[in-house]
């Protein structure tokens, strides 16, 4: 016995830890539990898309809003409806859960609305074998049951007592409500409490592979009004001017020629000129009048700015504000940047030191490591509004395909593979000392 005794324990040892191996007790209960109430949370999912959340839909985001909190209060959440009629919006959860104190204050961050308003065709869950189909499924009410599912399992381990957790569930992430101030006002609040924010929207892949983001470019909105004395087209140039197209176009050309630089896009999406040109209220649409023998009198340009840091949107901004200075002879022209912009999550080093801790927990669950995603590819997030204060991570909820289009998926194993990551993440990140 004592020979072969010997052979196992070296064959043993010539072998790496397995994953498992790597685990604390606590964290196995966490994995069994995701995974012995994955029906439970595809049911809670098939539940929340069923109930149209548009973001223009005040009820059913409200609706939402309470099976969210029928989820987190036995879970332990102080759990509030923060109402935002005033911004024309439905409103937020703002869920609190009080844990030992010494620990990483955790701010999770995810969104009740969705693009598909009640008018749409797109309304109902279905379920394709491993995959699901529905409005929002993926963005974000996969994300918010991922995130329902890693608590459950921290309670169900006994890690959760001990978290300091603050969660916001906004109501308007995909048209916010105006003024931006109050719409994110407990949004940011929160980000002021927090040590850490953890955002649940979609987890981005590349080639079927898990990627890490720890950055989100900003979304603004920019709007170019150049105006002319009007005359005759034999003027043009001469004793007429330039006209208010010629300026509008300079002004464009400049932008594309003069701004580039890595990381930033700017986009023209509506144009119009002419001897009068007039914008409806929501702004997304011209109503235009002129002719071929006249020199236009105005002309309107509105476009979007994308950039990745609080001081690359200002140094950009501050150079289109010069560009459009340099009028044309006769001309004039003034930029505006809408009200109710998102800010930008910049890739800081407190960012990659929180996506090198889930890579520890890619690792210890045998899960390949996440490489970091190129920031290009993720849009704007409620994240940027708390980002410039708190370390944090992009992309915790579930995978898919086809946001904010009819025929979005969720990859459906995915959740329980991100509620694993996340519940052992926030188990150690609470064990950590502030």
């Amino acid at each position: 016995m004592k020979p072969l005794l010997f052979a196992l324990l070296t064959a043993a040892a010539a072998f790496p830890a397995t994953a498992d191996a790597r685990l604390s007790a606590p964290e196995k209960k966490m994995i069994q539990a995701v995974e012995r109430e994955s029906g439970r949370s595809i049911a809670l999912l098939e539940r929340l898309v069923n109930q149209n959340s548009g973001s223009l839909n005040l009820a059913g985001v409200e609706a939402v809003g309470k099976m969210m909190r029928a989820e987190l209060e036995p879970l332990g959440f102080d759990v509030r409806w923060s109402d935002m009629r005033e911004t024309g919006r439905a409103g937020h959860i703002v869920a609190v859960h009080k844990g030992n104190g010494r620990g990483k204050r955790m701010l999770l961050i995810g969104h009740l609305d969705t693009v598909f308003e009640p008018d749409s065709p797109f309304q109902r869950f279905v379920r394709k074998g491993d995959k699901a189909e529905g409005p929002g499924v993926g963005d974000d009410k996969g994300g918010m049951v991922v995130m329902v599912a890693a608590l459950r399992a921290m309670q169900a381990a006994g890690t959760l007592k001990d978290a300091d957790i603050e969660i916001v569930l906004t109501g308007d992430e995909e048209d916010n409500g105006l003024p931006i101030e109050v719409a994110r006002r407990d949004l940011v609040e929160a980000g002021k409490r927090a040590d850490v924010a953890l955002d649940f929207e979609g987890l981005a892949q590349e080639n079927g592979r898990d990627m890490g983001s720890i950055a989100r470019r900003s979304s603004d909105t920019w709007e170019v009004r150049a105006k002319a004395k009007g005359g005759h087209s034999s003027g043009i140039f001469g004793s007429g001017g330039n006209g208010a197209i010629y300026e509008l176009s300079r002004i464009i050309t400049a932008f594309r020629t003069e701004l580039p630089e890595q990381n930033l896009t700017f986009s023209v999406g509506l144009l119009a000129g002419g001897t009068t040109a007039e914008l409806d209220e929501a702004k997304i649409r011209a109503t235009v009048t002129g002719k071929t023998n006249i020199i236009p009198e105005i002309a309107i340009a509105r476009g979007d700015l994308r950039t990745l840091s609080p001081d690359q949107q200002r140094r950009v901004m501050a150079k289109m504000k010069e560009i459009v200075a340099r009028h044309l002879p006769t001309t004039s022209a003034e930029i505006v940047f809408d009200e109710g912009g998102y800010p930008s999550m910049a890739p800081t080093a407190g960012n990659r030191a929180l996506l090198d801790r889930l890579n520890i927990v890619n690792r210890d669950l045998g899960l390949a490591e996440m490489p970091l995603l190129d920031p290009l590819k993720r849009g704007a997030g409620d994240i940027g509004f708390v980002a410039e204060g708190t370390d944090g991570l992009v992309g915790l909820g579930a995978a898919g395909d086809g946001a904010h289009a009819p025929g979005e998926t969720v990859d459906l194993p995915s959740i329980d593979r991100q509620a694993k990551r996340a519940a052992i993440l926030m188990t150690r990140l609470s064990r950590e000392k502030r």
